[in-house]
């Protein structure tokens, strides 16, 4: 036994064994660093990158002084978007999979409240959910945190960001003053650390990871005339072919005219920013976890909240303003033990932005000529397409069901079914791309689970 060995941790055996069949083979640094205190009840100030495997290190305290046979709020995961609360539940789903009937409700905007007043009712162990819905919930008086015993703040700098922060000081303390308190950030900056102190009862301080592993991603960057971004941005993405990137801009306009050319050019390109709705925001997500679009422009606020696990390339078409913001950008790639690149173009307006890049990183930024491309001059296409089913959970869909309908009915191979994603209302199917158009008109007439379903290629 080693000190990363999750055995040597005081969990339970069938916790053991689940998290070694979730393929938990040792601790992450953070793990190791944090868990120890977190079991033994202490607070805790965690300042680690996404993708540090924090989200195991709480959850598995939460677990651990959970009583399944007490319907009661026992635990509160506050986090700054819908996506992160999303990825975040499902996570503490997968981790409660050995400790019998636990349900863990997400609370949410970007939805109907009545769904969620419903779920409240019918009682939940684990909440997981972001400052407005919860704030909203419990002004309804149908939200009760007196019984919480562990309250995570989740992405607390984000949350600073976006401007949530006074909300979370309100939620925390409508929770027991005895309460356990995590507190997890990739930076710790002042308006953070004046609120520790009311928030947080004598934590323990941890820093794992803040700044990227050496070499562990690469930085390349380019200068380039302010009226060749565009262009210059197709051109990366055309010499290095990545499997998926995200492209950052600074404003929904320019992330519009950026995705609008890249798919002129061929690419399959998507754009998210906050003019979308949810439904479309839900949509292109989905189509680029599931491989139907492999570039996505977004702006900062919009991609708060991404949990992309594995992800090549990130490329600034427009530097961030603040350097700070700039090294958030890139710790989307090269996560866990993944090598990334990261590729920032710079006008010549733009230079002083980057000297403070430099600055922060204590090290001479590597310049480059830009590519010219490659031989075959030709895009690379993302290998799926979506194919988007009017049915989800509410209709009682189950990925079974889909799967089922598509390689019978619709005469599909196991192989020409990609991942499958089903929300309450609506379910997403990736289709190899070379197979959906031409499978479609059979696919719109097939029964799933004896019904027909309205359906459609996004």
């Amino acid at each position: 036994m080693t000190a990363t060995d999750f055995s040597s941790l005081p969990l339970s055996s069938s916790q053991l064994e689940n998290l070694a069949q979730l393929g938990y083979t040792a601790m992450t640094p953070i793990q190791a660093q944090s868990l120890p205190r977190i079991l033994e009840g202490g607070d805790l100030i965690a300042q680690a990158r996404t993708g540090s495997g924090k989200t195991a290190a709480f959850g598995l305290g939460i677990l651990h002084r959970l009583n399944p046979r007490r319907w009661e709020i026992q635990a509160l995961v506050v986090c700054p978007t819908r996506e992160l609360s999303e990825q975040v539940a499902t996570e503490l789903r997968r981790l409660a999979r050995s400790d019998g009937n636990i349900k863990v409700l997400t609370l949410t905007g970007g939805a109907s409240a009545r769904p969620q007043v419903e779920s409240l009712a019918h009682g939940a162990h684990i909440v997981v959910g972001t400052p407005g819905r919860l704030l909203d919930l419990m002004g309804r008086e149908v939200l009760s945190l007196s019984s919480v015993h562990t309250l995570v703040l989740d992405e607390a700098d984000r949350m600073v960001d976006m401007g949530f922060f006074a909300d979370v000081v309100e939620i925390a303390e409508a929770c027991p003053p005895t309460r356990q308190t995590l507190l997890f950030s990739a930076t710790y900056p002042d308006t953070i650390r004046k609120d520790a102190d009311r928030l947080l009862n004598q934590p323990t301080m941890v820093q794992v990871d803040v700044e990227h592993v050496e070499g562990q991603i690469e930085q390349q960057f380019f200068e380039v005339e302010e009226d060749r971004r565009h262009e210059a941005a197709a051109l990366l993405l055309q010499h290095f072919q990545p499997e998926s990137a995200l492209l950052f801009c600074n404003t929904k306009a320019a992330c519009t005219e950026v995705a609008a050319y890249l798919a002129q050019q061929g690419f399959s390109a998507l754009a998210l920013h906050g003019d979308k709705d949810q439904r479309d925001r839900d949509d292109v997500l989905a189509q680029f976890a599931n491989q139907s679009c492999n570039v996505l422009v977004a702006t900062d606020v919009a991609a708060r909240g991404l949990d992309i696990p594995s992800l090549p390339m990130v490329i600034n078409v427009e530097l961030a303003r603040e350097a700070a913001v700039h090294t958030h950008r890139i710790g989307r790639t090269g996560r866990m033990q993944e090598r990334g690149l990261a590729l920032s173009l710079c006008s010549r307006e733009e230079k002083h932005i980057a000297a403070r890049v430099e600055k922060q990183q204590g090290q001479a930024l590597e310049w480059y000529a830009l590519p010219r491309g490659r031989p075959d001059g030709r895009p690379r296409k993302a290998p799926m397409v979506t194919l988007l089913v009017l049915g989800g959970k509410k209709a009682k869909l189950r990925a079974g069901d889909l799967l089922g309908a598509l390689t019978n009915d619709g005469g599909l191979t196991r192989e020409q079914v990609g991942k499958i994603h089903i929300t309450d209302q609506v379910s997403y199917v990736a289709l190899d791309r070379d197979v959906a158009r031409r499978a479609f008109p059979r696919l719109r007439n097939i029964l799933i689970k004896g019904k027909p379903q309205r359906m459609k290629l996004l």
